[in-house]
């Protein structure tokens, strides 16, 4: 180690004298060479420590290196964007569900508010909390979010319902300090997970085929802060609560280990309160009409929703009237702008379970009858097959027959039943039977009623002049016949005189309703009820104009947007 210090600091001296210096240092003694040796060591001193400081120098830096490598996301390192090549694809129209996209570039400032057996789907692991790619994640209506804000926010909302399960993904912006809808993903599958009462993990599992929806359309980059919720309906409140106790927990389960996206802390898997059902239909439907989120107080639509288990009305009395205190009063800040509700879900009157109703009613009626043959109801001809064990309805096709199981009007079995036949007497005959199980009569305890003894301001006194919505099965009945998207009750009438009639002939024009008509022996009973609720049950008059609407400016009506603006109000999801 001594030469080569020495030759490196003695760079300047001519060869000539090295052969010298060794000579002289040889004759040295022990004590001398030592001094020597400090000598050197003290006209070099930065020598051994740069040496040092060189080495740590390189494993720091190899360790930061290692580090950058750990941390740093893998697609920090493809450049594709940067060098004019296609970005990936987040966006697959051939997905093997009923897939409708929609878009919206009418929409105005949110502001905040308070209030078929399953499928194995591909499932993509959670992501790491990264930052988005701004060249990916682009919105249509600005380039610069509002401070504070990211530029796009997806939300998932899935419609947990009695006949199926739907998902929403909505993509907003945040051009402003609120978000505006950009558009909409729509998908549904069928049945819904009441119909997984005793398999909760076939429950989970059965949207599976919607999760996949949500992950071709929502960027990889934003799966990590884009939350979904899932909400039931009527379906799960009528399959009981220990059931239903077992289906939410396993499909909140199965979420949180095979999706990325963030379930919302509160309510985010649950059986949703009748009155957050209709309240949010109300704010979706009358924000696509921009009657909300105005510096303007504007007049606001009422809304009728009819699902499966339940039925939803949702309105604001005119001024000059106060709603009474109860359940039925929901008070809602929206752009600086109080609104007063009435608001009431009827569980047991969504199209199916009145269905069930229908037919249970006409069957008790028929046993508890002591001469059968001489049956009550009229319009029963000879030429039916009626017997002890046979229980005409007045809501059927002639001769059309359906078996009913006896288990929930009586202590029979299960198996045990009894078969409807269809007399087809027609509407009025109906009717008649739909508006007794409509407990129009029971006691009114807080004056006005509607039905069932349930509290309701009357329509025609406190909102005789606004616009009256009606969708979900409001509109999948009425609308395949024909009937405009604004039409009067008494149109509604003549329209259900036609169909239980049997007169399809005057249907010849639309080929599609003949067959739908053909198809479901329903249809008849459906419409009646339809027609009964609205002007028997919450009394609109017959001249009484009403709109149905499936989509509003190309957004799915119902209570989904609603819902998924007040996740988005909790917080900010993605930074």
């Amino acid at each position: 180690m001594r030469d080569p210090q020495r030759n490196e600091n003695t760079s300047t001296t001519s060869s000539a004298d090295t052969p010298k210096t060794r000579s002289r240092r040889k004759t040295l003694d022990s004590k001398d060479e030592k001094h020597f040796d400090a000598i050197i060591d003290l006209k070099m001193p930065n020598n051994k420590p740069r040496n040092r400081m060189w080495l740590r120098t390189t494993a720091f830096l190899l360790f930061l290196g290692c580090v950058i490598l750990f941390f740093v996301p893998e697609d920090k390192f493809k450049f594709k964007s940067d060098l004019g090549l296609p970005l990936e694809t987040d966006q697959d129209p051939n997905i093997g569900v009923d897939l409708e996209p929609s878009k919206s570039d009418n929409t105005e400032e949110f502001t905040s508010i308070s209030p078929v057996a399953p499928t194995k789907s591909k499932v993509n692991s959670p992501k790491k909390t990264t930052k988005v790619p701004s060249s990916k994640i682009t919105s249509k209506h600005c380039t610069v979010p509002h401070p504070g804000r990211p530029l796009v926010q997806y939300a998932l909302m899935i419609d947990a319902g009695s006949t199926g399960s739907r998902i929403h993904v909505y993509r907003f912006n945040y051009c402003k300090a609120s978000p505006e809808l950009e558009d909409e993903i729509f998908a549904h599958i069928e049945p819904g997970l009441s119909s997984y009462g005793d398999n909760p993990e076939a429950a989970a599992k059965s949207l599976n085929v919607l999760m996949e929806v949500a992950l071709k359309n929502v960027p990889k980059e934003l799966q990590h802060c884009t939350p979904v919720a899932v909400k039931a309906t009527a379906g799960l409140r009528l399959l009981g609560l220990k059931k239903s106790e077992r289906i939410l927990e396993a499909v909140r389960e199965h979420l949180e280990i095979n999706y990325p996206f963030p379930i919302i802390e509160k309510d985010g898997v649950v059986i949703m309160d009748g009155k957050d059902e209709g309240v949010y239909a109300w704010i979706t439907v009358n924000y696509l009409l921009d009657r909300l989120g105005s510096n303007k107080r504007l007049s606001t639509a009422a809304i009728f929703d009819l699902g499966g288990g339940s039925t939803q009305i949702v309105f604001e009395p005119e001024a000059n009237f106060e709603v009474a205190p109860g359940d039925h009063k929901y008070e809602l800040e929206f752009g600086g702008h109080k609104y007063v509700l009435y608001q009431h879900s009827y569980l047991h009157y969504g199209l199916m379970e009145a269905r069930k109703a229908i037919k249970r009613f006409m069957t008790k009626l028929w046993i508890s009858t002591s001469n059968k043959k001489d049956s009550v109801i009229a319009g029963i001809s000879s030429g039916l097959d009626v017997s002890e064990d046979h229980v005409p309805h007045p809501c059927f096709p002639k001769n059309y027959t359906e078996e009913f199981s006896l288990s929930d009007i009586s202590q029979s079995k299960d198996e045990d039943s009894i078969t409807l036949v269809g007399t087809g007497a027609g509407h009025a005959q109906c009717r008649s039977i739909i508006e007794q199980v409509l407990n129009k009569t029971n006691e009114c305890p807080l004056s006005p009623c509607s039905f069932n003894g349930i509290y309701q301001p009357s329509l025609e006194e406190t909102f005789s002049l606004h616009d009256i919505y009606a969708f979900s099965y409001f509109y999948d009945r009425v609308s395949p016949l024909g009937l405009p998207a604004d039409f009067s009750l008494k149109e509604l009438r003549d329209l259900t005189d036609t169909v239980c009639s049997g007169e399809v002939g005057q249907f010849s024009h639309l080929p599609e309703a003949i067959k739908e008509i053909k198809k479901n022996p329903h249809y008849c009973m459906d419409l009646t009820f339809i027609y009964a609720l609205l002007h028997t049950g919450y009394e609109i008059p017959l001249d009484r104009e009403v709109k149905i609407a499936k989509k509003i400016k190309g957004i799915e009506t119902g209570w989904c947007l609603g819902a998924a603006i007040a996740v988005l109000d909790q917080k900010i999801w993605c930074k």
